[in-house]
């Protein structure tokens, strides 16, 4: 396993490296569909000047690439790199494989994973991730994309690990970042009270004990870095120039998101409401996601980070790049997924059609801006299928793993299965 990932490594530094140096990282880095005005490099490089107008990345990373600006295309790649091995302690350390095959009908025994078909799946990850064309330009294009993602993935390996302060310590830099990951706090208290076997019940008292003491390590990081920041800038200026950015969408530059044409096209007087109901998106589907899938929070944050790449204010193709990374690790529910051919194929067809779109309306003259948010829309909605067709097959299975993979009717013949 050391030597392919170590080739799958070098390889995915040598494009990275060549791409640099290349005549296209400059077209890449102006690219809508790979940086936003939260994360574009010019943006951060701006805000060492000590300008404050927004939008303007978070002080830390301000200051963190003010001390390494001579390293910055290697803190990119190694923020990238480093993602990919995280990943492989998802669902992987979870499985009990054959161990529990007792607990389940005989018929659905094909259905259990074994560490054998297990083996590769962190090479297929770190493949998925490195040699992702999203992830590729993202890294090109200098976003600071990467660093949350890095984050992202710190946050998902020590909450599978166990440990609660490290969890609740890097889910606070990623909600510093972007506000929107504090949905992924339900998935992380359901696992740790999993992996200490404190029922999910109202009525008991370890179960509000337990989401106290994690609220209060997550809410304390949370108030130290805003105050480090203070600090840093010596006011709060930081703070409309970041987070009031995300939320009230000022600007409508065009990208893959579902703000920028509808707030374009909006009445003045309608504004505030629709982005309340806009805003409200990534928040809301966290409660009825944690309600069904409160005995599977590994596969809740997936289903998170989605919904947050999907319906996030400013999403780039890194932030699509970070979920993506995850889908080696449910190929076992392949067999019961219905469109992930026609899903591929828009995906695919989308992404070339983004610059293509784009040229024929701001160079060539000969579209508008219908055109290019027609493209947004459906690639947006093949996102929507496809998470949607992995949620439908991972409720499948687990149906199947309950009740057999062969259902009968009481007469013998054979039932069809429906889920509502």
């Amino acid at each position: 396993m050391a030597a392919p990932l170590t080739l799958l490594l070098i390889v995915a530094v040598t494009i990275r490296a060549a791409l640099f140096r290349s005549s296209l990282a400059e077209l890449i880095a102006e690219r809508v569909e790979v940086v936003s005005p939260i994360t574009a490099w010019k943006r951060g490089k701006r805000g060492w000047s000590g300008g404050l107008e927004p939008p303007r990345p978070t002080p830390l990373i301000i200051y963190l690439f003010h001390f390494l600006v001579d390293y910055a295309e290697i803190t990119f790649m190694v923020s990238r790199n480093k993602r990919s091995s995280l990943l492989e302690t998802e669902e992987f350390r979870k499985q009990k494989f054959a161990l529990e095959a007792d607990r389940y009908p005989l018929d659905c025994l094909e259905l259990i994973r074994s560490p054998k078909e297990m083996f590769y799946t962190p090479l297929k990850v770190a493949m998925f991730y490195l040699l992702n064309p999203f992830t590729i330009l993202s890294c090109v294009a200098k976003s600071t994309c990467g660093l949350n993602n890095a984050v992202l993935a710190l946050f998902v390996l020590s909450t599978i690990k166990g440990n609660v302060l490290l969890s609740a310590v890097f889910l606070c830099l990623a909600t510093y970042q972007s506000i929107y990951p504090v949905t992924l706090c339900a998935a992380a208290m359901l696992y740790f009270m999993q992996r200490q076997f404190i029922p999910v019940n109202l009525r008991r008292a370890s179960f509000w004990w337990f989401v106290v003491q994690y609220l209060f390590m997550f809410l304390g990081s949370l108030f130290v870095i805003i105050c480090l920041s203070f600090f840093l800038l010596g006011s709060w200026d930081y703070l409309p120039s970041v987070y009031g950015f995300i939320l009230s969408v000022p600007d409508l530059t065009p990208n893959i998101g579902l703000f920028w044409y509808f707030f374009a096209e909006m009445f003045e007087h309608f504004r505030l409401f629709f982005l309340c109901v806009f805003q409200i998106n990534v928040f809301f589907y966290t409660i009825p996601l944690s309600i069904k899938l409160k005995e599977h929070p590994v596969f809740l944050m997936f289903m998170q980070l989605a919904v947050i790449s999907i319906f996030k204010s400013y999403p780039t193709v890194g932030d699509v790049a970070l979920y993506l990374a995850f889908l080696p690790v449910w190929s076992h529910l392949h067999r019961f997924l219905r469109n992930i051919f026609l899903v591929s194929c828009v995906l695919l067809a989308c992404s070339a059609l983004f610059p293509v779109l784009w040229h024929l309306w701001i160079y060539a003259g000969s579209a508008n801006s219908n055109f290019y948010y027609a493209i947004t829309l459906l690639f947006n909605v093949a996102q929507i299928l496809l998470v949607s067709d992995y949620f439908y097959a991972f409720l499948r299975r687990e149906h199947h793993l309950t009740y057999g993979l062969y259902l009968k009717r009481k007469d013998g013949s054979e039932a069809t299965l429906v889920l509502k």
